[in-house]
């Protein structure tokens, strides 16, 4: 059965030096296992490709790690983003069967955005775009952005919308007041990024952004972040109320896509898959944040048949990016 991942990352040595440095020198105090990450997030090469086989994962479609390019300002965005890019063009051209891409985008000038989405699309063969969440505070449903979600819907490829720390004032009254360690997780991985990002969904959902690009696909990670477990909560918001032309929960089934990405908990895959069904779910790792080896025996255990186990595994895939089998 030929596998899939599509939530797995990189980093180059100009990221780290830029907006990643917080990463690195986090990583550098840990130490251990955390600065083995960092070793992994640079492997676009033989290292990364052994540890796949290693796993049992035949192909993985990567992205700038997390925080990304989109707190950056302008000008620095735009070259961080052509020379990453770059970087990813020449990994994928060593390994084309192995590697596949998401594009970054320098999202705070929208119009260079949509062009370099459509270089990396038409040109190199990008699977689509990743946005690591707001950028300094605003959202996708702002019709500053639309340029960029119009560039993507003509296209036909989808946008993987990565989580990303809450903006500071929604830290310090939400997440603050304890250890700064804890305040870290507590906003980050621990929880808020999560609920960050399905607010981030909500906005554009409210904000009217599928209704103006009603063919536009969202994929999103972690089994949802949490929104499938508020499918039928979402519906008291009724269309009388929010101005759309179908009910919330309606776009989320027919706009969104969804990955595990590290979330390899068997009580969360059945929420998701009977909320959203099995045509709309992938798989992935979240590698090298998490192993590649145990979401490869997840994929094994959950409860589908083997016809659907091959869509979750790589066919909804192939056919979303436009994947080669």
């Amino acid at each position: 059965m030929r596998t899939i991942t599509l939530e797995e990352h990189f980093a180059t040595t100009a990221f780290l030096d830029g907006p990643g440095r917080d990463l690195r020198e986090q990583a550098r105090q840990v130490g251990g296992r955390a600065e083995q990450l960092m070793r992994d997030l640079c492997d676009l090469g033989d290292g990364r490709i052994a540890q796949m086989d290693a796993a049992g994962i035949d192909m993985q479609v990567l992205s700038l790690t997390a925080p990304g390019v989109e707190q950056l300002d302008t000008a620095e965005a735009v070259t961080l983003v052509r020379d990453t890019n770059d970087v990813l063009v020449e990994a994928i051209a060593r390994h084309p069967t192995r590697l596949s891409g998401f594009a970054a985008l320098p999202i705070a000038t929208p119009d260079d955005a949509a062009k370099e989405l459509e270089r990396r699309v038409s040109k190199q063969a990008f699977a689509g775009a990743v946005i690591n969440g707001h950028q300094r505070g605003r959202y996708l449903d702002d019709k500053f952005f639309w340029p960029v979600l119009e560039a993507a819907e003509s296209l036909g490829v989808p946008i993987y919308l990565h989580p990303t720390r809450p903006p500071k004032p929604v830290i310090d009254a939400s997440f603050g007041g304890f250890a700064p360690l804890v305040t870290e997780m507590l906003a980050g991985p621990g929880f808020g990024w999560h609920i960050e990002t399905a607010v981030h969904v909500l906005r554009m959902v409210l904000g009217g952004v599928f209704d103006r690009f009603p063919g536009l696909q969202i994929v999103i990670g972690h089994m949802g972040e949490g929104l499938p477990f508020f499918m039928q909560r979402v519906d008291v918001m009724p269309v009388r109320l929010t101005g759309l032309k179908r009910p919330v929960s309606a776009y989320l089934r027919d706009n969104l896509h969804y990955t595990f990405a590290g979330f390899n908990f068997p009580p969360t895959f059945l929420d998701l898959l009977l909320e959203i069904g099995v045509s709309r779910i992938m798989f992935s790792a979240d590698y090298p944040y998490a192993s590649m080896a145990k979401a490869r025996a997840f994929l094994e255990q959950i409860p589908v048949s083997a016809a659907d186990r091959a869509l979750i595994a790589h066919g909804n895939a192939e056919k979303l990016f436009r994947l080669e089998p």
